[in-house]
């Protein structure tokens, strides 16, 4: 990768992020109810939640963004309120927008960004070259930034964090907005910073995203973090092993509902689904022929149904 590796891997439990208590209001509005969690060398801790969790806010408390508005926040052991600088300085950061110089070339938008680093201009054109050839763009790097795909900028604004080969990464929905092509190939990039040994912290409305990643995530809600654990511990905790989908044009879903209740460990009803949940899989498909008149899909349990059942289903804006 690159020709070297970006750093090595460190099996430590060494803490790079502390938060004790961890608040932030926005006039009299509380966004962050005293959170606690610690991101520890060479793991990816990934933060879900729907809009307005406080996922983002928390993000920004750690970038040194916005200020901390109670409880404790320390990153590399510092306190953010008073050494906001020098923490900056050892982070890196893939913000949810492209903000990248239009009027620049790829290249030299790498090296720039190397400037504020206070990087020797040979130093940040080794890591820029090598940084282009990582994310796949060395063939672009003369070119400028509104010829650019949508997935390739998500790909150089990437590579423009890793210029100062930072300490931390920090990744605010970093696949948002990328077709499944695009979003695909910015995953193998990233489980091969994991694999270096890159320490990730991000945000992400997908699932899927959080369960190829994160080694641990933190599910928030209404600025609290409702549950923590790995991606197959919380599934497990959760939900169980395999899940029952059965549609219904029965508005009251009582015969749905009849059908699976029996069985299943627990089951919910949103619009015209009913889902069953099922700890053991031979539960589940000793149901199935009963259901066969029905429209049913089975299938494996997933992150995405504990998102749903501990946030809930209702559309959020």
């Amino acid at each position: 990768m690159m020709g070297r590796p970006i750093l090595s891997r460190v099996d430590s439990e060494e803490v790079l992020v502390r938060a004790r208590g961890l608040v932030k209001a926005y006039s009299t509005e509380p966004v962050v109810k005293g959170i606690d969690f610690d991101v520890r060398r060479g793991e990816c801790v990934g933060f879900l939640g729907p809009n307005g969790a406080g996922k983002t806010t928390t993000i920004n408390m750690i970038c040194c963004f916005v200020s901390v508005g109670g409880g404790e926040l320390e990153v590399f052991g510092q306190r953010v309120n008073g050494d906001a600088r020098d923490i900056k300085r050892r982070l890196g950061v893939v913000s949810q927008e492209n903000n990248l110089d239009p009027d620049l070339t790829v290249l030299k938008n790498l090296l720039v960004y190397g400037r504020y680093f206070g990087l020797p201009r040979e130093h940040r054109l080794r890591r820029a070259e090598e940084l282009l050839e990582f994310v796949q763009l060395e063939e672009k790097r003369d070119s400028h930034i509104r010829t650019l795909s949508g997935g390739m900028r998500r790909r150089l604004t990437l590579a423009r964090a890793l210029i100062s080969n930072p300490e931390l990464l920090i990744l605010d929905e970093p696949s948002t907005g990328l077709d499944p092509q695009a979003r695909h190939v910015v995953w193998q990039k990233l489980r091969a910073l994991k694999r270096a040994g890159v320490t990730m912290l991000l945000t992400t409305h997908y699932m899927e995203e959080a369960a190829q990643l994160c080694d641990r995530v933190l599910i928030m809600d209404e600025g609290r973090i409702i549950a923590r654990g790995t991606p197959q511990g919380l599934i497990e905790e959760h939900i169980g092993a395999e899940v029952v989908e059965l549609y219904s044009t029965d508005p009251s879903h009582s015969d749905a509902m009849a059908l699976l209740q029996g069985a299943a460990d627990h089951v919910e009803r949103a619009g015209d689904e009913v889902f069953g949940f099922f700890r053991r899989s031979e539960s589940a498909r000793a149901l199935l022929p009963v259901l066969a008149e029905h429209h049913v899909v089975h299938r494996r349990a997933t992150l995405e149904d504990v998102f749903l059942r501990l946030t809930g289903r209702e559309l959020r804006e």
